[in-house]
Protein backbone atom coordinates (compact mmCIF):
# COMPACT_ATOMS: atom_id res chain seq x y z
CA UNK A 1 0.00 0.00 0.00
CA UNK A 2 2.39 2.68 0.71
CA UNK A 3 4.83 1.61 -1.76
CA UNK A 4 1.59 2.57 -4.36
CA UNK A 5 0.89 5.53 -2.78
CA UNK A 6 4.79 6.36 -2.83
CA UNK A 7 4.48 5.46 -6.48
CA UNK A 8 2.01 7.78 -7.06
CA UNK A 9 3.12 10.46 -4.84
CA UNK A 10 6.14 10.11 -6.94
CA UNK A 11 4.59 10.41 -10.79
CA UNK A 12 2.27 13.16 -10.17
CA UNK A 13 4.93 15.31 -8.87
CA UNK A 14 6.98 14.52 -11.97
CA UNK A 15 4.05 15.29 -14.23
CA UNK A 16 3.02 18.27 -12.33
CA UNK A 17 6.91 19.55 -12.81
CA UNK A 18 6.78 18.69 -16.39
CA UNK A 19 3.11 20.47 -17.30
CA UNK A 20 4.32 23.23 -14.74
CA UNK A 21 7.50 23.97 -17.02
CA UNK A 22 5.72 23.26 -20.51
CA UNK A 23 2.61 26.05 -19.72
CA UNK A 24 5.08 28.65 -18.63
CA UNK A 25 7.22 28.01 -21.31
CA UNK A 26 4.11 28.33 -23.14
CA UNK A 27 3.25 31.21 -22.11
CA UNK A 28 6.62 32.79 -22.64
CA UNK A 29 6.26 31.85 -26.21
CA UNK A 30 2.15 32.89 -26.91
CA UNK A 31 3.61 36.18 -26.24
CA UNK A 32 6.18 35.96 -29.01
CA UNK A 33 2.81 34.71 -31.06
CA UNK A 34 0.74 37.54 -29.97
CA UNK A 35 3.32 40.29 -31.86
CA UNK A 36 3.80 37.77 -34.45
CA UNK A 37 0.39 37.73 -34.96
CA UNK A 38 -0.10 41.13 -34.58
CA UNK A 39 2.98 42.04 -37.39
CA UNK A 40 1.26 39.60 -40.18
CA UNK A 41 -2.32 41.40 -39.51
CA UNK A 42 -0.16 45.11 -40.18
CA UNK A 43 2.03 44.15 -42.67
CA UNK A 44 5.39 44.50 -40.56
CA UNK A 45 7.92 41.97 -39.69
CA UNK A 46 7.96 41.31 -36.12
CA UNK A 47 10.29 40.39 -33.26
CA UNK A 48 13.66 38.82 -35.76
CA UNK A 49 16.30 40.14 -33.77
CA UNK A 50 17.53 37.99 -30.80
CA UNK A 51 18.07 33.97 -32.45
CA UNK A 52 16.93 32.81 -35.26
CA UNK A 53 13.35 33.89 -36.54
CA UNK A 54 13.23 35.89 -33.15
CA UNK A 55 12.95 32.68 -31.44
CA UNK A 56 14.49 33.96 -28.55
CA UNK A 57 12.48 36.79 -27.96
CA UNK A 58 10.97 35.21 -24.90
CA UNK A 59 14.58 34.59 -23.09
CA UNK A 60 15.50 37.80 -23.47
CA UNK A 61 12.32 39.65 -22.40
CA UNK A 62 12.53 37.19 -19.26
CA UNK A 63 15.87 38.40 -18.69
CA UNK A 64 15.09 41.89 -19.41
CA UNK A 65 11.95 41.57 -16.74
CA UNK A 66 14.52 40.08 -14.36
CA UNK A 67 17.56 42.84 -14.71
CA UNK A 68 15.01 46.07 -14.59
CA UNK A 69 14.72 48.30 -11.60
CA UNK A 70 11.98 47.26 -9.48
CA UNK A 71 10.15 50.05 -7.88
CA UNK A 72 7.31 50.68 -5.11
CA UNK A 73 5.81 53.71 -5.71
CA UNK A 74 4.75 55.26 -1.97
CA UNK A 75 1.88 54.79 0.10
CA UNK A 76 0.70 51.71 -1.53
CA UNK A 77 -0.35 48.81 0.61
CA UNK A 78 2.50 47.25 0.25
CA UNK A 79 1.59 43.68 1.45
CA UNK A 80 -1.37 43.41 -0.95
CA UNK A 81 0.14 45.13 -3.35
CA UNK A 82 3.43 42.54 -3.58
CA UNK A 83 1.08 39.64 -3.15
CA UNK A 84 -1.31 40.46 -6.04
CA UNK A 85 0.71 39.55 -9.37
CA UNK A 86 1.15 35.53 -7.59
CA UNK A 87 -2.53 35.63 -6.66
CA UNK A 88 -3.39 36.32 -10.14
CA UNK A 89 -0.90 33.61 -11.72
CA UNK A 90 -1.50 30.88 -9.29
CA UNK A 91 -5.77 29.89 -10.49
CA UNK A 92 -5.01 29.26 -13.79
CA UNK A 93 -2.16 26.84 -13.19
CA UNK A 94 -4.56 25.18 -11.23
CA UNK A 95 -7.29 24.64 -13.81
CA UNK A 96 -4.28 23.59 -16.25
CA UNK A 97 -3.49 20.85 -13.48
CA UNK A 98 -7.40 19.78 -13.69
CA UNK A 99 -7.39 19.39 -17.42
CA UNK A 100 -6.77 16.22 -18.84
CA UNK A 101 -4.51 16.37 -21.67
CA UNK A 102 -4.27 12.95 -22.69
CA UNK A 103 -5.81 9.78 -21.99
CA UNK A 104 -2.99 7.87 -20.63
CA UNK A 105 0.71 6.82 -21.82
CA UNK A 106 2.82 3.94 -21.05
CA UNK A 107 5.90 4.08 -19.76
CA UNK A 108 8.38 1.65 -18.24
CA UNK A 109 5.47 -0.95 -18.28
CA UNK A 110 2.98 1.31 -16.17
CA UNK A 111 -0.03 3.42 -17.68
CA UNK A 112 0.05 7.06 -16.48
CA UNK A 113 -2.68 9.05 -16.83
CA UNK A 114 -1.89 12.60 -18.07
CA UNK A 115 -4.00 14.52 -15.73
CA UNK A 116 -2.76 15.74 -12.84
CA UNK A 117 -6.07 16.08 -10.85
CA UNK A 118 -8.19 13.83 -11.73
CA UNK A 119 -11.57 15.26 -9.67
CA UNK A 120 -15.51 13.56 -9.98
CA UNK A 121 -16.45 17.45 -9.82
CA UNK A 122 -13.96 18.84 -12.06
CA UNK A 123 -16.09 21.67 -13.59
CA UNK A 124 -16.99 22.82 -10.22
CA UNK A 125 -13.49 22.93 -9.43
CA UNK A 126 -12.45 25.01 -12.17
CA UNK A 127 -14.97 27.59 -11.89
CA UNK A 128 -14.28 27.92 -8.46
CA UNK A 129 -10.41 28.81 -9.13
CA UNK A 130 -11.08 30.86 -12.16
CA UNK A 131 -13.37 33.19 -9.61
CA UNK A 132 -10.28 33.51 -7.47
CA UNK A 133 -8.26 34.77 -10.19
CA UNK A 134 -10.01 38.36 -10.10
CA UNK A 135 -8.56 39.12 -6.63
CA UNK A 136 -5.32 39.42 -7.98
CA UNK A 137 -6.14 41.77 -10.52
CA UNK A 138 -8.47 44.14 -8.30
CA UNK A 139 -6.03 43.53 -5.10
CA UNK A 140 -3.05 45.14 -7.97
CA UNK A 141 -5.63 47.92 -8.74
CA UNK A 142 -6.64 48.77 -5.31
CA UNK A 143 -3.43 48.86 -3.59
CA UNK A 144 -1.43 50.94 -5.83
CA UNK A 145 -3.12 53.87 -4.66
CA UNK A 146 -3.01 55.22 -8.36
CA UNK A 147 -6.88 56.04 -9.50
CA UNK A 148 -5.82 54.78 -13.18
CA UNK A 149 -5.09 51.07 -11.39
CA UNK A 150 -8.28 51.18 -9.23
CA UNK A 151 -10.29 52.63 -12.29
CA UNK A 152 -8.98 49.30 -14.04
CA UNK A 153 -9.51 46.94 -10.86
CA UNK A 154 -13.20 47.92 -10.32
CA UNK A 155 -13.80 47.70 -14.14
CA UNK A 156 -12.02 44.22 -14.14
CA UNK A 157 -13.95 42.96 -11.02
CA UNK A 158 -17.45 43.95 -12.41
CA UNK A 159 -16.39 42.82 -15.98
CA UNK A 160 -15.23 38.56 -14.72
CA UNK A 161 -17.75 38.63 -11.90
CA UNK A 162 -20.54 39.27 -14.58
CA UNK A 163 -19.15 37.37 -17.42
CA UNK A 164 -18.73 34.20 -15.38
CA UNK A 165 -22.09 34.00 -14.82
CA UNK A 166 -23.02 33.44 -18.37
CA UNK A 167 -19.59 31.34 -18.81
CA UNK A 168 -20.93 28.76 -15.97
CA UNK A 169 -24.21 29.07 -16.87
CA UNK A 170 -23.14 27.86 -21.16
CA UNK A 171 -21.76 25.19 -19.94
CA UNK A 172 -24.68 23.20 -17.93
CA UNK A 173 -26.21 22.24 -21.35
CA UNK A 174 -22.83 19.87 -22.06
CA UNK A 175 -23.46 18.39 -18.05
CA UNK A 176 -27.12 17.60 -18.81
CA UNK A 177 -25.85 15.94 -22.19
CA UNK A 178 -22.82 14.25 -20.30
CA UNK A 179 -24.17 13.14 -17.10
CA UNK A 180 -21.27 14.37 -15.43
CA UNK A 181 -18.89 17.01 -13.46
CA UNK A 182 -15.73 14.52 -14.70
CA UNK A 183 -13.57 16.45 -17.45
CA UNK A 184 -12.29 13.47 -18.53
CA UNK A 185 -15.42 11.72 -18.70
CA UNK A 186 -16.66 14.41 -20.76
CA UNK A 187 -13.84 14.21 -23.22
CA UNK A 188 -14.39 10.09 -23.19
CA UNK A 189 -17.81 10.59 -24.15
CA UNK A 190 -17.18 12.43 -27.51
CA UNK A 191 -15.04 9.62 -29.17
CA UNK A 192 -16.23 10.39 -32.56
CA UNK A 193 -16.24 13.56 -34.77
CA UNK A 194 -20.21 13.63 -34.83
CA UNK A 195 -20.54 13.12 -31.02
CA UNK A 196 -18.23 16.44 -30.59
CA UNK A 197 -20.41 18.99 -27.63
CA UNK A 198 -19.95 21.87 -30.41
CA UNK A 199 -22.42 20.01 -32.70
CA UNK A 200 -25.11 19.71 -29.96
CA UNK A 201 -24.32 22.42 -27.85
CA UNK A 202 -23.87 25.29 -31.28
CA UNK A 203 -25.46 27.92 -28.55
CA UNK A 204 -24.08 26.86 -25.23
CA UNK A 205 -20.59 26.73 -27.36
CA UNK A 206 -20.87 30.36 -28.78
CA UNK A 207 -21.91 32.27 -25.55
CA UNK A 208 -18.80 30.22 -23.83
CA UNK A 209 -16.80 31.87 -25.64
CA UNK A 210 -17.52 35.08 -26.15
CA UNK A 211 -17.60 35.00 -21.77
CA UNK A 212 -13.77 33.98 -22.18
CA UNK A 213 -13.12 36.94 -24.23
CA UNK A 214 -14.69 39.35 -21.59
CA UNK A 215 -13.14 36.67 -19.15
CA UNK A 216 -9.30 37.33 -20.62
CA UNK A 217 -9.98 40.79 -20.77
CA UNK A 218 -9.06 40.38 -24.59
CA UNK A 219 -10.18 42.79 -27.27
CA UNK A 220 -13.13 43.72 -27.37
CA UNK A 221 -13.26 43.41 -24.14
CA UNK A 222 -10.00 44.63 -22.64
CA UNK A 223 -11.46 47.75 -20.72
CA UNK A 224 -9.57 47.15 -17.34
CA UNK A 225 -6.52 48.00 -19.73
CA UNK A 226 -7.56 50.84 -22.14
CA UNK A 227 -4.76 52.58 -22.65
CA UNK A 228 -6.58 55.40 -23.70
CA UNK A 229 -8.08 55.74 -20.82
CA UNK A 230 -6.66 54.11 -17.75
CA UNK A 231 -3.00 54.45 -18.99
CA UNK A 232 -2.17 50.58 -18.37
CA UNK A 233 -5.40 50.09 -15.96
CA UNK A 234 -4.58 47.89 -12.60
CA UNK A 235 -1.47 47.50 -13.75
CA UNK A 236 0.02 50.59 -14.02
CA UNK A 237 1.70 51.05 -11.20
CA UNK A 238 4.09 47.54 -11.99
CA UNK A 239 7.50 47.17 -12.82
CA UNK A 240 10.17 44.59 -13.52
CA UNK A 241 8.93 40.94 -12.97
CA UNK A 242 5.75 41.86 -10.53
CA UNK A 243 4.74 43.14 -14.34
CA UNK A 244 5.91 40.61 -15.90
CA UNK A 245 4.12 37.95 -13.39
CA UNK A 246 0.92 39.81 -14.19
CA UNK A 247 1.59 39.17 -17.97
CA UNK A 248 2.56 35.77 -17.83
CA UNK A 249 -0.84 35.19 -16.16
CA UNK A 250 -2.57 36.17 -18.20
CA UNK A 251 -1.18 34.23 -21.26
CA UNK A 252 -1.11 31.36 -19.01
CA UNK A 253 -4.83 31.91 -18.82
CA UNK A 254 -5.16 32.21 -22.65
CA UNK A 255 -3.84 28.96 -22.66
CA UNK A 256 -5.90 27.01 -20.28
CA UNK A 257 -9.60 28.68 -21.80
CA UNK A 258 -8.51 27.24 -25.30
CA UNK A 259 -7.29 24.24 -23.63
CA UNK A 260 -10.83 24.08 -21.86
CA UNK A 261 -13.13 25.24 -24.95
CA UNK A 262 -10.95 22.30 -26.84
CA UNK A 263 -11.91 19.79 -24.34
CA UNK A 264 -15.52 20.36 -23.78
CA UNK A 265 -16.90 21.37 -26.99
CA UNK A 266 -13.90 19.41 -29.69
CA UNK A 267 -13.32 16.69 -28.07
CA UNK A 268 -10.38 17.22 -25.94
CA UNK A 269 -7.58 14.61 -26.94
CA UNK A 270 -9.71 12.57 -28.91
CA UNK A 271 -8.87 12.08 -32.68
CA UNK A 272 -11.75 11.51 -35.07
CA UNK A 273 -11.40 8.16 -36.67
CA UNK A 274 -8.52 7.17 -34.35
CA UNK A 275 -9.49 5.05 -30.85
CA UNK A 276 -7.52 6.66 -28.12
CA UNK A 277 -9.22 6.14 -25.26
CA UNK A 278 -8.78 2.18 -25.48
CA UNK A 279 -5.37 2.19 -26.36
CA UNK A 280 -2.60 2.86 -23.89
CA UNK A 281 0.39 2.50 -25.92
CA UNK A 282 3.30 5.46 -25.92
CA UNK A 283 2.00 6.43 -29.56
CA UNK A 284 -1.66 6.44 -29.11
CA UNK A 285 -0.94 8.57 -25.61
CA UNK A 286 1.03 11.07 -27.30
CA UNK A 287 -1.04 11.17 -30.30
CA UNK A 288 -3.96 12.52 -27.86
CA UNK A 289 -1.44 15.20 -26.32
CA UNK A 290 -1.02 16.73 -29.59
CA UNK A 291 -4.78 16.90 -30.88
CA UNK A 292 -5.29 19.02 -27.52
CA UNK A 293 -2.39 21.26 -28.26
CA UNK A 294 -3.08 21.65 -32.16
CA UNK A 295 -6.94 22.55 -30.79
CA UNK A 296 -5.50 24.95 -27.93
CA UNK A 297 -3.25 26.31 -30.28
CA UNK A 298 -6.30 27.16 -33.17
CA UNK A 299 -8.35 28.85 -30.29
CA UNK A 300 -5.30 31.07 -29.17
CA UNK A 301 -4.91 32.12 -32.92
CA UNK A 302 -8.89 32.69 -32.99
CA UNK A 303 -8.34 34.75 -29.50
CA UNK A 304 -5.34 37.08 -31.10
CA UNK A 305 -6.86 37.39 -34.76
CA UNK A 306 -9.92 38.81 -33.43
CA UNK A 307 -7.99 41.11 -31.17
CA UNK A 308 -6.58 42.98 -34.14
CA UNK A 309 -10.07 42.92 -36.30
CA UNK A 310 -12.80 44.24 -33.91
CA UNK A 311 -12.52 47.34 -31.87
CA UNK A 312 -13.24 48.12 -28.50
CA UNK A 313 -16.55 48.31 -26.48
CA UNK A 314 -18.36 50.85 -24.23
CA UNK A 315 -17.60 50.24 -20.72
CA UNK A 316 -22.04 50.12 -20.95
CA UNK A 317 -22.18 48.18 -23.59
CA UNK A 318 -19.80 45.52 -22.41
CA UNK A 319 -22.38 45.09 -19.34
CA UNK A 320 -24.89 44.84 -21.16
CA UNK A 321 -23.70 42.59 -23.34
CA UNK A 322 -23.41 40.20 -20.36
CA UNK A 323 -26.48 40.86 -18.45
CA UNK A 324 -29.28 41.73 -20.59
CA UNK A 325 -28.04 39.19 -23.39
CA UNK A 326 -25.48 36.65 -22.56
CA UNK A 327 -27.24 35.34 -19.28
CA UNK A 328 -30.95 35.08 -20.82
CA UNK A 329 -29.16 33.51 -23.89
CA UNK A 330 -27.60 30.80 -21.79
CA UNK A 331 -30.73 30.45 -19.64
CA UNK A 332 -32.96 30.12 -22.29
CA UNK A 333 -30.71 27.34 -23.89
CA UNK A 334 -30.31 25.54 -20.63
CA UNK A 335 -34.33 25.03 -21.17
CA UNK A 336 -33.74 23.93 -24.88
CA UNK A 337 -31.05 21.53 -24.10
CA UNK A 338 -33.20 19.83 -21.25
CA UNK A 339 -36.48 19.79 -23.29
CA UNK A 340 -34.08 17.88 -25.93
CA UNK A 341 -32.80 15.86 -23.53
CA UNK A 342 -36.04 14.36 -22.35
CA UNK A 343 -38.04 14.55 -25.78
CA UNK A 344 -35.49 12.83 -27.59
CA UNK A 345 -33.70 10.47 -26.19
CA UNK A 346 -31.58 10.30 -29.34
CA UNK A 347 -30.18 13.83 -28.60
CA UNK A 348 -28.44 13.11 -25.88
CA UNK A 349 -26.52 9.70 -27.23
CA UNK A 350 -26.53 11.21 -30.98
CA UNK A 351 -25.20 9.11 -33.57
Amino acid sequence: MHTELWSLIIEKTIFGVILLAAIMTGAAYVTLAERKVASWFQDRIGPNRAGPLGLLQPLADGIKFFLKEDMIPKNVHKAFYLLAPGIAAIPPLLIAASIPWGNQIELLGKAIKLQMIDLNVGILFIFAFASIGVYGVMLGGWASNNKYSLMGGLRSSSQMISYELAQGTAVVGVLLLAGTLSLDEIVKQQDSLTKWYVWRQPIGFFIFFVASLAELARVPFDLPEAENELVGGYHTEYSSMKFGLFQVSEYIHLIVTSALISTLYFGGWQIPFVDIASNSSFIYGVLGVISLLLKTVFFIFVFMWLRWTLPRFRYDQLMSLGWKFLLEAAFVWIVITAILVLAFPWYKTWF
